[in-house]
């Protein structure tokens, strides 16, 4: 920026006083003054834009650096699917080869029920109720 000492500002306006006249001056500073403010509202408005410009990359550095590390985590998740579905497909091929039933689903292998020949009731377990002496 340009460094504006006080004795600078005074011949300044002792130049301005001179040339402009006193009739003049203040019509002039006002002018001064609002092309001043213009520019710096100017200024201030790129300035934020510019900083905003820089928040967006810096959001889309880290979204592309995220989707990066979620990329790798899903290569080493299939890695590592891979690796434990490679011995599993070639214990089921060994089984078939050997003439193995095939094992049957989660659902189809649960506890066999047992029936009970006709006639015959299903015994519950019983809680024993403490005796108690003629009500």
């Amino acid at each position: 920026m340009i460094e504006i000492s006080f004795a600078k500002l005074v011949l300044l306006a002792l130049v301005a006083l001179i040339v402009l006249g006193p009739e003049k001056l203040p019509g002039a500073a006002r002018t001064a003054g609002a092309l001043l403010r213009r520019v710096r509202s100017g200024w201030d408005s790129v300035r934020a834009e510019v900083e905003r410009e820089l928040e967006v990359e810096e959001i889309k550095r880290a979204a592309r650096e995220a989707a990066a590390r979620a990329e790798a985590a899903q290569n080493e998740f299939r890695d590592g699917v891979q690796q434990v579905r490679q011995p599993v497909d070639e214990a089921v091929s060994t089984l078939k080869s050997a003439g193995a039933p095939e094992p049957a689903s989660p659902e189809v292998a649960s506890e066999p029920q047992r029936e009970l020949p006709l006639g015959e009731p299903s015994v519950e377990p019983a809680t024993k109720e403490p005796a108690h002496g003629g009500h």
